[in-house]
């Protein structure tokens, strides 16, 4: 597999290989699914507390006599079945949201979603990405210049120029390697990864 290569003023250059075990792997988009999914899912954390019958504060006194009224019979006024009354199965900030994945297939997600980033041009290698002030305007211009807008950068190591510059700029995430996580890879439009961490990628997941 031959990848575009930039340099660093986003001039085309000669085609830089990848290897195929990540860079040329079939479309899973099954397994690509559920990679994504379990990541989201394993991000999540409750935040929501809902009260049951016990937790309410109502009178343990029966609302009305058992029998004679016509009505049906109630115990307490913290029945689920009552306005105000607690949640038969409340939501609690203990639940737990996670979905296993295996490395295996977590593995092999990536490596598809890489594969086809690449078929479809989203996937850009760049000699080096670096600014010399942690300006974003600094930034803005460069990625603009290669016609970058909504993009994801990939570099083998974050300078502080570059974290600073990329931190104002919603569209724009930087990352190591090993922190590029799958619901990012398919979210942002480009990914701009630098030779040195093309490289890192590869022995991560080849």
């Amino acid at each position: 597999m031959e990848l575009q290569l930039l340099n660093e003023q986003g001039q085309a250059g000669a085609g830089v290989a990848a290897a195929d075990t990540v860079f040329g792997r079939e479309y899973n988009e099954a397994l690509i699914h559920q990679v994504v999914v379990a990541y989201a899912a394993n991000a999540r954390s409750g935040n929501r507390k809902q009260k049951d019958r016990e937790e309410v504060h109502h009178t343990t006194k029966k609302p009305w006599r058992q029998k004679g009224t016509g009505r049906a019979r109630a115990g307490m006024s913290s029945s689920p079945l009552w306005r105000g009354g607690g949640r038969i199965f409340p939501n609690s900030p203990d639940e737990n949201f996670t979905h296993k994945v295996n490395k295996k297939m977590f593995r092999a997600g990536i490596c598809s979603i890489f594969s086809q980033l690449a078929r479809e041009g989203r996937l850009v290698v760049i000699e080096n990405l670096s600014i010399d002030a942690p300006k974003t305007k600094l930034l803005s211009q460069k990625l603009q210049g290669m016609g970058l807008e909504s993009v994801m950068v990939i570099t083998d190591t974050i300078e502080e120029n570059l974290l600073l510059a990329s931190r104002n700029l919603p569209h724009v995430l930087v990352v190591e390697p090993k922190a590029a996580d799958p619901m990012s890879l398919v979210f942002y439009k480009k990914v701009l990864v630098t030779k040195a961490a093309l490289a890192m990628i590869e022995e991560m997941y080849a």
